[in-house]
């Protein structure tokens, strides 16, 4: 079923549901996926809607929930204002296309939401077009903001014993300059890495990391969600080859894929796909 609805202090918004889970799109700004729920249950996506950054192109709202943007990250190309009303196209009772005109950094920005015919699975299908006039090397970069209080999991390569067959590496970490493993948010086992939200501490925290595994995970209360994703061989990824990278502040938290780095000419697309599930614990 699609329906606009009003959400939050936003009138136009479209809701999209199987009947099992929804779906609520942003047709004031964005495009954004605001709220992500089992049917009848709670939002596992955050809002912060007095956030805001300043940037040469305008002022930039993080607002909350799922966005598109570009990488690598860049100041202000990445933080292209998003304010303007977004345009839809339904294709069926579950499925629905959002797009919206070139950004002031010269991008058009789109993506399908697709519901799976039962459960709470949807894919969710991103592309960015170069709509200015020079190449530009560009992936697709798909942020999902959760809510506060819980704690991303991402998983590790399986756990192999050293042995003659074991000598090489089998996945690199990418640091930022204000990672700190001293952090008590930080949880690090066998099987995954887990960074905890905590309102009470504010300083920021990220890392990432080639994910070969293909998901990364939120725990939330009652709640899981789970996005998967595809890790191409022999392609090159932004952030020293990252394709799953996750940011904490506060109790702001990200869970961050990306596509491959490719040469974008003027009028080039780049498409990338992730799926979301969301579970009761």
């Amino acid at each position: 079923m699609i329906e606009e609805i009003e959400h939050r202090e936003f009138k136009r918004c479209l809701k999209i549901s199987n009947g099992d889970a929804e779906v609520i799109v942003s047709l004031d700004f964005g495009p954004r996926i605001v709220s992500y729920a089992l049917d009848g249950g709670d939002n596992i996506l955050g809002w912060h809607p007095d956030a805001a950054v300043e940037t040469a192109l305008g002022t930039w709202h993080p607002y909350g929930g799922h966005r598109l943007w570009v990488a690598p990250e860049d100041m202000p190309r990445s933080y292209a204002p998003d304010n303007e009303k977004v345009e839809y196209l339904v294709d069926d009772e579950t499925s629905a296309l959002f797009s919206r005109p070139a950004d002031a950094a010269g991008f058009e920005k789109q993506f399908r939401v697709k519901f799976a015919e039962k459960g709470s699975g949807i894919a969710i299908e991103h592309k960015i077009t170069n709509a200015g006039s020079e190449a530009i090397e560009a992936a697709a970069w798909a942020i999902t903001i959760m809510r506060g209080g819980g704690e991303v999991i991402i998983p590790n390569e399986p756990f192999a014993p050293y042995s003659s067959e074991h000598l090489l590496p089998v996945r690199a970490m990418a640091l930022w300059s204000y990672t700190d493993f001293t952090d008590p948010r930080w949880t690090f086992q066998k099987d995954a890495i887990h960074l905890r939200v905590d309102e009470k501490i504010a300083p920021q925290q990220k890392f990432g990391m080639l994910n070969k595994v293909g998901w990364a995970a939120y725990e939330s209360q009652e709640l899981t969600f789970t996005k998967r994703f595809i890790t191409l061989d022999n392609a090159a990824y932004p952030d020293f080859n990252c394709n799953n990278e996750a940011y904490v502040a506060g109790n702001y938290v990200e869970i961050e894929t990306l596509s491959p780095l490719r040469m974008l000419e003027p009028n080039e697309s780049i498409e990338y796909e992730e799926t979301w599930e969301l579970a009761s614990r």
